[in-house]
Protein backbone atom coordinates (compact mmCIF):
# COMPACT_ATOMS: atom_id res chain seq x y z
CA UNK A 1 0.00 0.00 0.00
CA UNK A 2 1.10 3.63 -0.75
CA UNK A 3 2.35 5.41 2.23
CA UNK A 4 0.32 7.74 1.92
CA UNK A 5 -2.26 6.00 2.00
CA UNK A 6 -1.42 3.84 5.06
CA UNK A 7 -3.96 4.84 7.99
CA UNK A 8 -2.52 7.43 10.50
CA UNK A 9 -2.81 6.69 14.19
CA UNK A 10 -2.24 9.52 16.61
CA UNK A 11 -1.03 8.04 20.44
CA UNK A 12 -2.07 10.72 22.72
CA UNK A 13 -0.57 9.64 26.46
CA UNK A 14 1.98 11.44 28.36
CA UNK A 15 3.61 8.07 29.65
CA UNK A 16 6.92 7.34 26.99
CA UNK A 17 6.41 3.64 27.99
CA UNK A 18 3.43 3.53 26.94
CA UNK A 19 3.82 5.23 23.87
CA UNK A 20 6.06 3.23 22.70
CA UNK A 21 4.56 0.26 23.17
CA UNK A 22 1.62 0.87 21.56
CA UNK A 23 3.31 2.45 18.89
CA UNK A 24 5.71 -0.46 18.29
CA UNK A 25 2.53 -2.63 17.87
CA UNK A 26 1.08 -0.31 15.63
CA UNK A 27 3.45 0.05 13.66
CA UNK A 28 4.00 -3.93 13.34
CA UNK A 29 0.42 -4.39 12.55
CA UNK A 30 0.98 -2.17 9.19
CA UNK A 31 -0.26 1.50 10.78
CA UNK A 32 1.47 4.32 10.25
CA UNK A 33 1.97 6.00 14.09
CA UNK A 34 1.93 9.92 15.56
CA UNK A 35 2.51 10.61 18.76
CA UNK A 36 1.71 13.75 21.41
CA UNK A 37 2.14 13.94 25.37
CA UNK A 38 -0.28 15.97 25.98
CA UNK A 39 -3.75 17.38 25.30
CA UNK A 40 -2.51 20.65 23.54
CA UNK A 41 -0.21 18.73 21.09
CA UNK A 42 -2.95 16.56 20.22
CA UNK A 43 -4.75 19.24 18.81
CA UNK A 44 -2.29 20.36 17.30
CA UNK A 45 -0.94 17.52 15.81
CA UNK A 46 -4.64 16.33 14.33
CA UNK A 47 -4.80 19.54 12.19
CA UNK A 48 -1.58 19.26 11.06
CA UNK A 49 -1.28 15.60 10.15
CA UNK A 50 -5.24 14.63 9.79
CA UNK A 51 -4.89 11.52 11.66
CA UNK A 52 -7.38 8.47 10.63
CA UNK A 53 -7.49 7.47 13.91
CA UNK A 54 -6.54 8.96 17.73
CA UNK A 55 -6.14 6.84 20.51
CA UNK A 56 -6.11 9.55 23.25
CA UNK A 57 -6.00 8.97 26.42
CA UNK A 58 -8.17 10.97 29.49
CA UNK A 59 -5.71 12.29 31.56
CA UNK A 60 -2.96 14.49 30.40
CA UNK A 61 -1.29 17.50 31.50
CA UNK A 62 -2.16 21.11 29.37
CA UNK A 63 -5.33 19.62 28.41
CA UNK A 64 -7.40 16.77 29.28
CA UNK A 65 -8.28 14.45 27.22
CA UNK A 66 -11.87 15.05 27.52
CA UNK A 67 -11.45 18.98 26.57
CA UNK A 68 -8.71 17.94 23.71
CA UNK A 69 -11.18 15.33 22.70
CA UNK A 70 -14.02 18.48 22.32
CA UNK A 71 -11.65 20.68 20.42
CA UNK A 72 -10.47 18.31 17.87
CA UNK A 73 -14.04 17.44 17.27
CA UNK A 74 -14.46 21.10 16.44
CA UNK A 75 -12.10 20.84 13.38
CA UNK A 76 -12.47 19.51 10.17
CA UNK A 77 -9.48 16.58 10.71
CA UNK A 78 -10.90 16.08 14.30
CA UNK A 79 -14.43 15.21 12.55
CA UNK A 80 -12.91 13.05 10.07
CA UNK A 81 -11.05 11.37 12.67
CA UNK A 82 -12.15 8.09 15.23
CA UNK A 83 -11.44 9.11 18.19
CA UNK A 84 -11.09 6.41 20.71
CA UNK A 85 -10.99 7.28 24.35
CA UNK A 86 -8.52 5.37 26.73
CA UNK A 87 -9.65 5.75 30.42
CA UNK A 88 -8.59 3.62 33.88
CA UNK A 89 -12.46 5.19 34.50
CA UNK A 90 -14.76 2.28 34.04
CA UNK A 91 -18.35 3.98 35.63
CA UNK A 92 -20.68 4.30 32.94
CA UNK A 93 -21.28 8.32 33.65
CA UNK A 94 -17.24 8.59 32.83
CA UNK A 95 -17.83 6.42 29.21
CA UNK A 96 -21.00 8.73 28.75
CA UNK A 97 -18.72 11.76 29.66
CA UNK A 98 -16.02 10.68 27.06
CA UNK A 99 -19.05 9.68 23.99
CA UNK A 100 -20.66 12.99 25.22
CA UNK A 101 -17.88 15.00 23.82
CA UNK A 102 -17.25 13.65 20.58
CA UNK A 103 -15.23 10.20 21.39
CA UNK A 104 -16.33 7.45 18.63
CA UNK A 105 -15.15 4.74 21.01
CA UNK A 106 -14.13 4.13 24.51
CA UNK A 107 -11.55 1.55 25.85
CA UNK A 108 -10.96 0.81 30.18
CA UNK A 109 -7.19 0.40 31.21
CA UNK A 110 -6.19 -2.23 31.67
CA UNK A 111 -6.45 -3.41 28.15
CA UNK A 112 -4.83 -6.36 25.85
CA UNK A 113 -3.21 -4.66 22.88
CA UNK A 114 -5.26 -7.12 20.58
CA UNK A 115 -8.25 -5.75 22.04
CA UNK A 116 -7.13 -2.25 21.32
CA UNK A 117 -5.96 -3.26 17.37
CA UNK A 118 -9.14 -5.13 16.92
CA UNK A 119 -11.15 -1.32 18.21
CA UNK A 120 -8.90 0.08 15.88
CA UNK A 121 -9.87 -1.52 12.73
CA UNK A 122 -13.32 -1.53 13.53
CA UNK A 123 -13.25 2.62 13.94
CA UNK A 124 -10.98 2.28 10.66
CA UNK A 125 -13.64 0.30 8.58
CA UNK A 126 -16.02 3.23 9.36
CA UNK A 127 -13.23 6.27 8.59
CA UNK A 128 -11.44 4.48 6.12
CA UNK A 129 -13.30 1.48 4.16
CA UNK A 130 -10.75 1.50 1.35
CA UNK A 131 -7.73 1.35 3.79
CA UNK A 132 -9.45 -1.69 5.31
CA UNK A 133 -10.30 -3.38 2.13
CA UNK A 134 -13.77 -2.46 1.59
CA UNK A 135 -15.25 -2.81 -1.58
CA UNK A 136 -17.08 0.70 -1.98
CA UNK A 137 -19.57 1.37 -4.79
CA UNK A 138 -21.16 4.64 -6.21
CA UNK A 139 -23.87 4.13 -8.88
CA UNK A 140 -22.18 2.44 -11.64
CA UNK A 141 -18.96 2.42 -10.07
CA UNK A 142 -17.39 -0.70 -8.13
CA UNK A 143 -13.76 -0.20 -6.25
CA UNK A 144 -12.45 -3.06 -4.98
CA UNK A 145 -9.17 -2.62 -3.28
CA UNK A 146 -7.90 -5.53 -2.47
CA UNK A 147 -7.55 -6.86 -5.79
CA UNK A 148 -6.98 -3.51 -7.07
CA UNK A 149 -9.88 -3.45 -9.84
CA UNK A 150 -12.49 -0.75 -10.69
CA UNK A 151 -15.70 -1.62 -12.97
CA UNK A 152 -18.22 0.63 -14.62
CA UNK A 153 -21.44 -1.03 -15.21
CA UNK A 154 -19.34 -4.45 -15.02
CA UNK A 155 -17.04 -3.43 -17.62
CA UNK A 156 -12.98 -3.19 -16.11
CA UNK A 157 -11.65 0.50 -15.97
CA UNK A 158 -7.78 0.99 -16.24
CA UNK A 159 -6.42 3.39 -13.77
CA UNK A 160 -3.06 4.48 -12.70
CA UNK A 161 -1.78 3.66 -9.00
CA UNK A 162 -2.71 7.72 -8.40
CA UNK A 163 -6.36 7.89 -10.27
CA UNK A 164 -6.91 4.25 -8.06
CA UNK A 165 -6.27 6.47 -5.13
CA UNK A 166 -8.18 9.41 -5.87
CA UNK A 167 -10.85 7.43 -6.72
CA UNK A 168 -11.26 5.98 -3.60
CA UNK A 169 -10.65 8.82 -1.40
CA UNK A 170 -13.80 10.71 -3.41
CA UNK A 171 -15.80 7.53 -3.18
CA UNK A 172 -14.96 6.74 1.05
CA UNK A 173 -16.80 10.05 1.48
CA UNK A 174 -19.65 11.10 -1.34
CA UNK A 175 -20.64 14.21 -1.10
CA UNK A 176 -17.72 15.71 0.78
CA UNK A 177 -15.86 18.66 -0.69
CA UNK A 178 -12.28 17.82 -0.68
CA UNK A 179 -9.98 20.82 -1.61
CA UNK A 180 -6.62 20.30 -3.39
CA UNK A 181 -4.54 20.75 -0.45
CA UNK A 182 -6.95 17.61 1.25
CA UNK A 183 -6.44 15.65 -1.46
CA UNK A 184 -2.63 16.03 -1.91
CA UNK A 185 -2.28 15.39 1.68
CA UNK A 186 -4.64 11.95 1.49
CA UNK A 187 -3.68 10.39 -2.07
CA UNK A 188 0.09 11.78 -2.04
CA UNK A 189 1.40 12.59 1.34
CA UNK A 190 2.39 15.67 3.25
CA UNK A 191 6.05 14.59 3.02
CA UNK A 192 6.20 15.14 -1.01
CA UNK A 193 6.28 18.40 -2.25
CA UNK A 194 3.28 18.58 -5.35
CA UNK A 195 1.78 21.92 -6.64
CA UNK A 196 -1.91 21.31 -5.85
CA UNK A 197 -2.25 21.92 -9.81
CA UNK A 198 -0.94 18.35 -9.86
CA UNK A 199 -4.72 16.92 -8.34
CA UNK A 200 -5.95 18.69 -11.12
CA UNK A 201 -4.09 16.87 -14.29
CA UNK A 202 -4.95 13.44 -12.14
CA UNK A 203 -8.46 14.33 -11.81
CA UNK A 204 -8.82 15.23 -15.40
CA UNK A 205 -7.33 11.53 -15.92
CA UNK A 206 -9.34 10.11 -13.52
CA UNK A 207 -12.39 11.36 -15.41
CA UNK A 208 -11.33 10.15 -18.51
CA UNK A 209 -10.89 6.72 -17.39
CA UNK A 210 -14.19 6.83 -16.07
CA UNK A 211 -15.75 7.74 -18.78
CA UNK A 212 -14.00 6.02 -21.36
CA UNK A 213 -16.91 3.65 -22.00
CA UNK A 214 -19.67 5.89 -21.80
CA UNK A 215 -21.69 7.57 -18.64
CA UNK A 216 -22.34 10.65 -17.12
CA UNK A 217 -19.56 12.38 -15.31
CA UNK A 218 -19.58 11.24 -11.77
CA UNK A 219 -17.12 13.93 -10.16
CA UNK A 220 -18.72 17.61 -9.61
CA UNK A 221 -16.11 20.38 -9.61
CA UNK A 222 -17.40 22.79 -7.08
CA UNK A 223 -15.62 26.32 -7.99
CA UNK A 224 -13.33 28.06 -5.74
CA UNK A 225 -12.91 24.77 -3.59
CA UNK A 226 -12.36 21.38 -4.85
CA UNK A 227 -13.92 18.32 -6.12
CA UNK A 228 -16.49 15.89 -5.00
CA UNK A 229 -18.21 12.82 -5.74
CA UNK A 230 -21.55 12.83 -6.07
Amino acid sequence: MNEAHTPLVLVVDDEPAQIALLSYNLKAAGFRVATASDGEEAVLTVAEQGPDVVLLDWMLPRLSGLEACRQIKATPEGRAAAIIMVSARSEEVDRVRGLDVGADDYIVKPYSVAELLARVRANLRRVRPVASGQVLEAGDIRLDPESWRVTRSGAALHLGPTEFRLLGALMERPGKVWTRDALLDRVWGREIYIDVRTVDVHVGRLRKALCAQGGDDPIRTVRGAGYSMG
